[in-house]
């Protein structure tokens, strides 16, 4: 079973790897963000798989936070390519 999650996550990394070059290539903002929302997913992935490789459930704490960031900064990002703006200020007084 160990040797079948180290394939499994040599591949997790190489995935990573290709999207990194996507994230730096990337044709539009989009596809860049798509990237880096999926490198979020690969990272997720590889810490999960190193927590049953290391038999310990610490990483899961770990998999949460970056699960919550992956997704603040990708709801961020989203809404700044579609308005050109973050937050939204009120400017009517």
């Amino acid at each position: 079973m160990t040797i079948f999650i180290r394939i499994c996550l040599i591949l997790v990394i190489l995935s990573m790897a290709a999207l990194l070059y996507r994230a730096y290539k990337g044709p539009s903002t989009p596809d860049r963000l798509i990237a880096l929302d999926a490198i979020g997913v690969m990272l997720i992935s590889a810490i999960a798989l190193l927590s049953i490789l290391f038999k310990t459930g610490f990483f899961i704490d770990v998999i949460l936070l970056i699960a919550i960031m992956s997704f603040i900064g990708t709801v961020s990002f989203s809404k700044f390519i579609e308005r050109g703006e973050i937050i939204e200020r009120d400017h009517t007084r």
